[in-house]
């Protein structure tokens, strides 16, 4: 893709430049994440002056209270706060971040480019496992936890874009992740959907996935291949090969890697060895969600 150079002017860039840092530089400070989270959504979100008046003493009115409550990750609740296999400590520590991400998603500003690509690179930083240099992130990326995520250098990542790091995503250097993807990292038992089976997810350096892909828990795409759009990846792409349909097989190596790469066909199996055990707590009370009858009908039990 052929690219111009874009600038905004001095007087703008310097706005933005000092945006970020104040927000980086609150994430770096001593005070709770989530009090930090909640004063730098309301004053994106317009309601600065909402928020200095509340932490004057002053009266709020119920619906300026309610949206500050909204704005503070310790009044909210999402998917994964049910989920019993995740590492408590570590979710307790980004779920602040991921609200301040899906928070400011929700505003003006995360589609101005030239504020939204150093704000979630910033963010990014504070909340992936790993994140490379020179990251450009679009808007409408979501994920459930951000700490399972390692992210290498000059990747890019479209929008709506589904980084499933329920288990772990490890995502190589100038990968390039178009529109509508999906990357799973966990699966459901297809009898009872609460055996929950998470995994380790690959995508090496070079790769490009296109629009409305999608690569199955515990799969590997290979450095320099090239994954079609609305494929359904199911185990292992090979470096330099080109995989679509669904499910997914290689139909080719890219031109010039022949020498470096196996024959196309169909995709090898390995997911297993990316699979990651886990316990659960001895006293997890389970919820019943679906309350199925999972036994067959020529079972007579309950």
């Amino acid at each position: 893709m052929t690219k111009r150079p874009a600038s905004l002017s001095p007087a703008a860039q310097s706005r933005i430049d000092r945006f970020v840092d104040w927000v980086d530089g609150r994430l770096e400070s001593e005070d709770p994440t989530a009090a930090v989270v909640q004063e730098v959504l309301a004053r994106i979100h317009g309601d600065g002056d909402v928020y200095d008046r509340w932490q004057s003493g002053e009266s709020v009115s119920l619906a300026e209270r309610i949206r500050l409550d909204t704005y503070d990750p310790r009044h909210v609740s999402v998917k994964a706060d049910s989920w019993a296999e995740k590492d408590e400590d570590r979710f307790a520590a980004s779920k602040p971040l991921r609200w301040l991400w899906t928070g400011f998603d929700a505003s003006p500003l995360a589609h101005n480019v030239a504020v939204a690509l150093p704000f979630r690179q910033t963010l990014a930083n504070h909340l992936f496992a790993e994140a490379g240099d020179d990251l450009q992130l679009f808007h409408g990326i979501r994920f459930p936890y951000g700490h399972n995520i390692e992210m290498g250098d000059r990747t890019v990542v479209h929008e709506n874009v589904l980084l499933d790091d329920r288990g772990r995503l490890d995502i190589g250097d100038r990968v390039s992740i178009a529109d509508d993807a999906v990357l799973h990292s966990h699966g459901h038992d297809i009898v009872d959907q609460s055996d929950v089976s998470i995994y380790r997810t690959v995508v090496e350096d070079d790769v490009r996935i296109a629009s409305g892909a999608m690569i199955g828990a515990g799969s590997r795409v290979g450095r320099n291949a090239m994954v079609g759009a609305k494929a359904i990846v199911r185990g292992e792409v090979p470096a330099h090969h080109v995989a679509v349909g669904a499910p997914a097989e290689s139909v080719k190596v890219k031109p010039g890697w022949e020498s470096a790469a196996p024959e196309p066909g169909q995709l090898p199996d390995t997911r297993e060895t990316r699979r990651i055990e886990y316990d659960l707590p001895d006293d997890l009370r389970a919820v019943d969600e679906f309350q199925r009858r999972l036994r067959p009908p020529d079972d007579e039990g309950p």
